[in-house]
C-alpha cells in the first residue's frame, strides 16, 4: 500500500481531462480547466519550496492553490477562513511563520508573499502542515507526507467505491482534515465536487445538490441532528449513494435510523474513525453491518492495521498503612494498577487497551515550533489515546479516551492543564476522564469537597460530570510515567464498589451500570451511553422488569425516564449524591474495605445512605397496579372474592404506558415501527396459546386465536369474550400504527401531545355515547372494542399530563367518563382508584419483601391472564385459594418459559448471522 510520487510534489487531481472537476456557482470546471489554473498558480508559488498558508474556504481558489502547493512541493498549512478566527490564524502567523500567506484578504484571492525564499528548512517528505490545536491547549501542527495524503485518499476511495460518476458536495471545511479527505479522495479517484458553503438546514443547499446530481454527503454527529430536525428523511434525493460520518461518535440509534433509512431508499450509511495525526481516516463500518454493530467503528482501512495493547493485570497488592478518617485503609498505587484489566464497554475477560494503528498514512510526527519542520518520521504507528476492544462479530470498539484531552460535554478539556490550574492554587491533582465525566484525584480526604467546587466553577461543566477521589499515592508505570489507565481502572472500581447501589441512592451508577442493564433486560447488546429505554424499543411488556431494576440503582425514577439517556439516568444518580453531599456536614464517603472493596473519598454522604437503607421502596404506579388489577381479575373469576374492575383498570394503565412508550417522543424513532413490534410481542403468545388450547380442547374458535371475535361473536358472554382484554389492546395500537404511518400526524402529535391526548378521548368517549345510545353499557357492550377503547385513550391521557392543570383537567375526566358506564359502583370504584392513582401518584410506597413479588406479578400479567382460564376452572368451588394462587404461578411460569425461550432464539439468530456479516471484512485482523 506505500504509495510515492516521483516526482518533487504530489498530483492529487487524477480525473480525465474531459470530465467535470469542480462545480460551483459560476458553472463547471473540467479536469483540464483545474489543470490549467493548477500550473498558472504553480508559477506564482515559485521553485523554492516555501511554507504556504491557505486560508480555507469550500471555494475554488483555495483548493487550487492547495493542489498547486502539493504539486510543486511547497509544505502548507490550511486554516480557518472564518473572519471570526482571526486571532487564532494570527497566531499560527506568529508562532510558525509561513512564507506566503493565500487569502481573499481585499475580496480578492492574493497570495502574499513575505519573503522571497523561505526562512524554514523542510523536509523533503513534507506535504502539509495541519493544526489539531483545542481549546486549553496551545497549538502544534501534525506533519503529513505527500505518502501519507495520497495513501489515504486512496484507501477511501477503495472502501467507498469512488469511481468517474460519484460527485459530494461540501458539507464541511477544508481545514478540518475530514473536510480535505473528501475532496482529496474524489479527485485522486476522478470523481467531482459542488463546492458550497451553503448548511445542510439550508433548502438552498439541496437545491444545488439535487442540480449537480450529487452521490454523497459528509456530516458529523451535529450535521445528522439537524437533518433529523429538518426533515431530511422526507426528501427525495434519487441520485444520493452514500452519506458518510466521522468527527465523533454518533449516537447508535441515529445510526441504525440512517442505515434504515438507507436501506429503504438505496443508498449506504458509512460510519468512519480517524484523526488528524492519520492523515483523516483510519476505520470504517461497511455499510451492511451500519444497524447490527452501531456504535463500533468497524474494521481498519484498506492498508491499515489495529492492535489494542492491553494492560497486563498486576498481582494484587497490599493496602498502604496510611488511613482516610474513618480508620480505613487506603489503597496503594500498585493496588489501584491491580484492580482490573477491564474498562469500559468491555466484559469481563475481554482485552480493552489503547487502541494503536499502523498504516502507511500515519503522521511523520508533530511540530511544535518551526525547527521541527526539517525533522524526518518520528513514530512509524499512532498511539490513538483511545481505549478500545475488538468485538465478538470482528469490529473494533472505542470504549473511553486515554490520552490527555478530554471531551467532556463538548468542551475539549486539557487535563495536563487542569493539573497546572489546580498546582498554582498548591494542590496535587491527577485528571483523568472516562465516560463523559472528569476524574480528579487527591492524596487527602479534606481536599474532596473542595476541589470538586473548585472545578466546577474553573471549567464550567456540570458537577455530576466531576467525581473526585482521595488515593494514597498517584500511581506510576514501570518506567516512572504517570499511570493514568490506572487510575481510570480505579475510578471504574470504585463505581461499582457498593455491592447494593440503591443503599447509596445511586452515587455509585455510571453510565455503563445503566447501559448493561438495557442491554441485559431488553436484549439489545448495542446498547450505548446515549440511548433511552424508549429509543431501544421498550414498551409496556418489558418496562415492569427495567424500572424495578433502575429503581433499585438510582432511588424514585421521574416520570419522563422512559426517554432519557443511559447518561441522564446516571447523572440524575450523581446530581443525587452531590446535593446530598452538599447538605452534608461532611462532605465524603468511603467505601467499605475488605472482600475486594477500597476506601475512597467520594462526594457522597454515608449517612443519607443508611437512612435510605431503612427507608421503604418506592415502586412505579403503573407496575404496582399492574399487579394488583391481575390479582383482581384472576380472584374475581376463581371466587376467591368479586372485586370487580380489574381489567378495564389494566385497560387504561396499557393505555399510560402506550403513550410513555410506543409513543415516546424520541428523536427520529419510526414510532409505526414500535407499534407494530409491540403488537406482535403480544399477538405472537397469545395466539400460541389460544390456538394451541383450541386444537386441543376445542374450546376456542379460530377467530378467537386471530383477535377477531370482537367481529363476529355474539351479543352474550361465552368463552369466546375472554380474551377482549388483548384484542383492545391488539387493534388500538394496529390502527394507531395506521394513523401514524402518516407523517403529518406523527408530527402534529410531537407538537401537541396534550391536545392530541385530549382530541383521541374525546372522539373515543363520543363514539362510546353514541354506539351505546347513551352512558350505561349492558352484557358484551362493555368488552367490545368500540366501546372499551375510551379507557385505553383515558391512560393516554394521565400520561400525557405534564403540569397540574392539566392533572386537574385528566382528574375531571376520570370522574366524568368511569361513573355510570358499568352501572356498579364498586367496579367504577376500582377503575376510578387507579386511574386517580396514575395523575398524583407517581410511585408507592412497598414492603421490601414484595418488590420481587409485585415485579413478577406486573411482568406476567399478560400472561396470567392468558393462562389462567385455563388453570382456576378445576378449583373454583371448592378451593378457589389454590385456583387463584395456581393460576398466577403457572402465568408466571409460562412468562418466564416463553421469555427464555424469546432471549435464546435472538441470541441464536444473532450467532448464525455474524458468519455472513463477517465475510465482507477484508484486513480486519
Amino acid at each position: 500500500m506505500a504509495i510515492r510520487s516521483e516526482l518533487a510534489g504530489l498530483a492529487l487531481a487524477r480525473g480525465r481531462m474531459q470530465d467535470v472537476a469542480l462545480l460551483t456557482d459560476d458553472g463547471e470546471l473540467t479536469f483540464g480547466g483545474l489543470r490549467d489554473r493548477i500550473d498558472a498558480r504553480r508559477l506564482e508559488l515559485g521553485v523554492t519550496r516555501r511554507l504556504v498558508m491557505i486560508e480555507g474556504a469550500n471555494a475554488l481558489e483555495p483548493i487550487v492553490t492547495y493542489l498547486a502547493a502539493l504539486e510543486a512541493g511547497h509544505p502548507m498549512l490550511f486554516v480557518d477562513g472564518d473572519p471570526q478566527r482571526s486571532a487564532h490564524r494570527d497566531a499560527l502567523v506568529a508562532r510558525f511563520d509561513p512564507d506566503v500567506i493565500a487569502s481573499p484578504a481585499t475580496g480578492a484571492w492574493q497570495l502574499d508573499e513575505r519573503r522571497v525564499g523561505s526562512r524554514h528548512t523542510l523536509h523533503p517528505e513534507l506535504a502539509m502542515l495541519a493544526s489539531t490545536s483545542g481549546s486549553t491547549g496551545s497549538p502544534k501542527l501534525v506533519r503529513l507526507s505527500h505518502e501519507n495524503l495520497l495513501s489515504n485518499a486512496v484507501a477511501i476511495g477503495d472502501y467507498l467505491n469512488l469511481g468517474t460518476a460519484d460527485r459530494a458536495i461540501t458539507t464541511l471545511p477544508l481545514h478540518y482534515c475530514y473536510g480535505l479527505s473528501v475532496v482529496n479522495s474524489h479527485l485522486a479517484a476522478g470523481a467531482s465536487l459542488r463546492l458550497t458553503e451553503r448548511s445542510v438546514v439550508d433548502d438552498r443547499f439541496w437545491n444545488e445538490f439535487a442540480e449537480a446530481g450529487a452521490t454523497s454527503f459528509a456530516g458529523v454527529p451535529y450535521t445528522f441532528e439537524m437533518l433529523e430536525a429538518a426533515g431530511f428523511a422526507e426528501r427525495d434525493l434519487p441520485t444520493l449513494r452514500y452519506i458518510t460520518q466521522a468527527g465523533g461518535r454518533l449516537d447508535p440509534e441515529r445510526t441504525r435510523r440512517f442505515a434504515r433509512l438507507g436501506r429503504d431508499r438505496g443508498f449506504d450509511f458509512v460510519v468512519m474513525y480517524g484523526q488528524t495525526e492519520a492523515t483523516a481516516r483510519m476505520a470504517y463500518l461497511p455499510p451492511a453491518l451500519a444497524e447490527s454493530a452501531a456504535g463500533s467503528i468497524g474494521i481498519p482501512i484498506p492498508g491499515g492495521r489495529f492492535r489494542i495493547d492491553a494492560p497486563a493485570p498486576a498481582a494484587p497488592a497490599a493496602l498502604d498503612r496510611r488511613v482516610t478518617r474513618n480508620g480505613r485503609p487506603r489503597p496503594t498505587a500498585a493496588a489501584i494498577r491491580g484492580d482490573s484489566p477491564h474498562r469500559g464497554d468491555a466484559p469481563a475477560g475481554e482485552a480493552v487497551g489503547e487502541l494503536v494503528y499502523e498504516g502507511p498514512n500515519v503522521m511523520m510526527g508533530y511540530a511544535e515550533e518551526p525547527a521541527d519542520f526539517a525533522m524526518g518520521r518520528t513514530i512509524t504507528e499512532l498511539r490513538t489515546g483511545d481505549l478500545a476492544r475488538r468485538r465478538d462479530d470482528g469490529m473494533y470498539e472505542i470504549v473511553g479516551r486515554n490520552n490527555r484531552f478530554a471531551k467532556i460535554f463538548g468542551l475539549r478539556i486539557d487535563l495536563d492543564r487542569v493539573e497546572r490550574l489546580f498546582a498554582d492554587e498548591g494542590l496535587a491533582v491527577r485528571a483523568v476522564s472516562a465516560d463523559e465525566q472528569l476524574l480528579l484525584f487527591v492524596l487527602a480526604d479534606r481536599y474532596v469537597h473542595r476541589v470538586h467546587a473548585r472545578a466546577g466553577s474553573l471549567f464550567g461543566l456540570p458537577l455530576h460530570s466531576i467525581r473526585v477521589h482521595a488515593i494514597a499515592e498517584f500511581p506510576r508505570t514501570s518506567n516512572g510515567k504517570p499511570d493514568n489507565a490506572a487510575l481510570v481502572r480505579h475510578a471504574e472500581l470504585l463505581a461499582h464498589a457498593a455491592s447494593d447501589p440503591a443503599d447509596s441512592g445511586g452515587a455509585d451508577t455510571t453510565p455503563e451500570t445503566a447501559r448493561s442493564l438495557f442491554a441485559e433486560l431488553l436484549g439489545r447488546p448495542d446498547a450505548s451511553h446515549d440511548d433511552s429505554f424508549a429509543g431501544l424499543g421498550g414498551d409496556s411488556l418489558s418496562y415492569v422488569e427495567v424500572s424495578l431494576r433502575l429503581e433499585q440503582l438510582l432511588g424514585a425514577l421521574p416520570r419522563q425516564w422512559p426517554t432519557m439517556s443511559v447518561t441522564d439516568l446516571a447523572g440524575l444518580a450523581a446530581e443525587r449524591a452531590a446535593a446530598t453531599a452538599a447538605a452534608a456536614p461532611i462532605p465524603k464517603v468511603s467505601a467499605p474495605t475488605g472482600r475486594g472493596r477500597v476506601a475512597s473519598g467520594s462526594v457522597a454522604d454515608s449517612a443519607d445512605s443508611g437512612r435510605r437503607r431503612r427507608r421503604m421502596p418506592r415502586l412505579e404506579t403503573p407496575a404496582v397496579l399492574r399487579a394488583i388489577a391481575i390479582v383482581l381479575v384472576v380472584g374475581t373469576h376463581s371466587d376467591l372474592f368479586v372485586v370487580t374492575g380489574g381489567a378495564h383498570l389494566l385497560l387504561a394503565v396499557a393505555g399510560y404506558n402506550l403513550a410513555r412508550f410506543q409513543l415516546a417522543d424520541v428523536p427520529g424513532r419510526n414510532r409505526v415501527t414500535g407499534l407494530l413490534k409491540s403488537t406482535a410481542q403480544v399477538v405472537v403468545p397469545a395466539a400460541l396459546w389460544i390456538g394451541a388450547v383450541g386444537l386441543i380442547t376445542g374450546g376456542y374458535a379460530a377467530s378467537t386465536a386471530l383477535f377477531a371475535n370482537n367481529f363476529v361473536g355474539g351479543a352474550r358472554w361465552d368463552d369466546q369474550w375472554q380474551f377482549w382484554f388483548l384484542e383492545a389492546i391488539v387493534w388500538a395500537m394496529l390502527a394507531l400504527a395506521a394513523v401514524f404511518a402518516v407523517p403529518q400526524v406523527d408530527r402534529l402529535e410531537r407538537r401537541h401531545p396534550w391536545a392530541f391526548a385530549l382530541g383521541v378521548l374525546a372522539l373515543a368517549a363520543a363514539a362510546r355515547v353514541l354506539l351505546l345510545g347513551g352512558i350505561r353499557a349492558e352484557g358484551t357492550e362493555r368488552y367490545a372494542i368500540e366501546t372499551a377503547v375510551w379507557c385505553i385513550a383515558l391512560g393516554w391521557v394521565v400520561a400525557r399530563a405534564a403540569t397540574d392543570r392539566q392533572r386537574i383537567v385528566a382528574t375531571v375526566l376520570t370522574l366524568v367518563t368511569v361513573p355510570g358506564f358499568f352501572g356498579d359502583p364498586a367496579r367504577e370504584a376500582v377503575v376510578v382508584v387507579g386511574v386517580l392513582l396514575l395523575i398524583w401518584v407517581p410511585r408507592i410506597p412497598v414492603a421490601r419483601l414484595l418488590v420481587p413479588v409485585i415485579g413478577a406479578l406486573a411482568g406476567a400479567s399478560m400472561f396470567i391472564y392468558l393462562t389462567h382460564w385455563q388453570v382456576y376452572p378445576p378449583f373454583e368451588d371448592e378451593l378457589p385459594l389454590v385456583g387463584t394462587v395456581l393460576s398466577v404461578a403457572v402465568g408466571v411460569l409460562v412468562w418466564k418459559g416463553y421469555t427464555f425461550v424469546v432471549a435464546r432464539g435472538g441470541g441464536w439468530l444473532r450467532r448464525r448471522r455474524r458468519p455472513a456479516g463477517t465475510r465482507v471484512l477484508p484486513g480486519s485482523g
